[in-house]
């Protein structure tokens, strides 16, 4: 049984770990604990699922939670996908947003299509600047 939380606490190992066993660390800066402590103190929201006591999936929020939501982070551990536990951390987002709130998030190339199916729009609009 997968139990969610909205107010546990993790630390940058856990989050590592867990970015590694999703493929996510492939896009992260898993080798800087630092800048990893820095993404979880600074989330807006952090919702995370966990299978006894391990941590099996995130979602990390950036947000102002009345106009728009920045999912930053989707992970979900490769041997627990395609349970619902991605889906399940986007409601439970949802759920701490206000009835308005868009989410917008920027997808792993991986993970592109899934978004679609779980009811996504895709907008080619998107822009990124690296800090030089």
């Amino acid at each position: 049984m997968i139990r969610y939380s909205a107010d546990t606490t993790i630390t940058a190992d856990q989050a590592i770990d867990l970015y590694i066993r999703s493929t996510l660390g492939e896009r992260r800066p898993i080798h800087n604990k630092q800048t990893f402590e820095a993404m979880l103190k600074n989330a807006d929201l952090t919702i995370t699922a966990w299978d006894g006591e391990k941590l099996v999936g995130i979602s990390r929020t950036l947000t102002d939670f009345s106009y728009v939501a920045y999912l930053a982070d989707l992970a979900v551990d490769q041997d627990y996908q395609r349970a619902g536990i991605g889906k399940q951390l986007i409601a439970l987002t949802q759920s701490h947003l206000g009835p308005e709130c868009m989410i917008v998030l920027l997808a792993a190339p991986k993970a592109n299509e899934y978004y679609e199916h779980i009811g996504f729009e895709h907008n080619p609009r998107a822009w990124t600047l690296k800090k030089s």
